[in-house]
């Protein structure tokens, strides 16, 4: 049986040292090198030719990272969270012209689809709603990018724009209650200790709905992102959520 070439970029860091380790266990897939800050990755893809390019590093590098990926004609599976919209546009369209898969997913923990499964089910009948997302001391970015596509999922799902009839808060206010995504106030925490969690809340007279997903070892998201190197393959342009590959099972 033939196995699928593998490189991950941003090897030293700690998603990418569970990556290397889920990699070399699988018995279908081969890793063919590695690539972290200061490395010529071009150089290591054009000399390897991998077909798939797992990637985690940070927003600074994941743009110019993707773009070397997607020249050397490598389809790419990646995790870093925090490119605008824009950027993340302009890579699926260069996926796209060499006919190439790139998975941008803000979170590979099948738990947290199936979070985002649910709670677009009760935004068509709770209207009011808010997130809390918790993660580890070194997280950058803030709000983090699985909360981000938790607000707009929620939004999309509800029949009438989320928070509505909740009276606005002054300036003073604003920063205390959080940012705000479609509507939906999201609160960041970074702490040792944490490493990933995302709690949403629903809120209604007399009743409140809490669904909540825990990460506790970044194992959880290696079946995501070993899924995500096996099928990326059969889809041209950007993916931008496992969800989608979950049904190529």
């Amino acid at each position: 049986m033939s196995r699928l070439s593998v490189h991950v970029c941003g090897a030293a860091g700690r998603m990418g040292q569970a990556c290397v380790a889920a990699v070399g266990e699988a018995d279908d897939l081969e890793l063919v090198g590695t690539t972290d800050l200061g490395d010529d990755l071009a150089a290591q893809l054009n000399s390897t030719q991998p077909e798939v390019v797992i990637e985690f590093t940070n927003p600074e590098a994941v743009e110019g990272n993707l773009r070397t990926i997607l020249e050397a004609g490598c389809h790419a599976v990646s995790g870093t969270t925090g490119l605008a919209p824009a950027s993340v546009a302009a890579l699926g369209e260069l996926a796209r012209e060499r006919g190439l898969g790139l998975l941008m997913a803000p979170n590979f923990a099948l738990g947290v689809i199936l979070l985002q499964r649910f709670a677009r089910e009760a935004a068509r009948h709770f209207s009011d709603v808010e997130i809390i997302e918790l993660h580890h001391d070194g997280k950058i970015d803030a709000p983090s990018g699985t909360a981000l596509d938790t607000a707009r999922q929620l939004a999309r799902s509800a029949p009438t724009p989320l928070n509505q009839h909740r009276a606005e808060q002054d300036d003073g206010a604003a920063t205390s209650r959080g940012d705000r995504e479609c509507g939906v106030p999201i609160h960041s925490v970074r702490l040792p200790g944490l490493l990933a969690h995302q709690e949403v809340l629903f809120g209604a007279e007399g009743q409140l709905l809490s669904l909540r997903q825990d990460t506790t070892d970044r194992r959880a998201f290696m079946p995501g992102v070993l899924l995500g190197v096996r099928r990326i393959s059969a889809h041209t342009g950007l993916v931008d959520s496992l969800e989608p590959l979950l049904g190529d099972r």
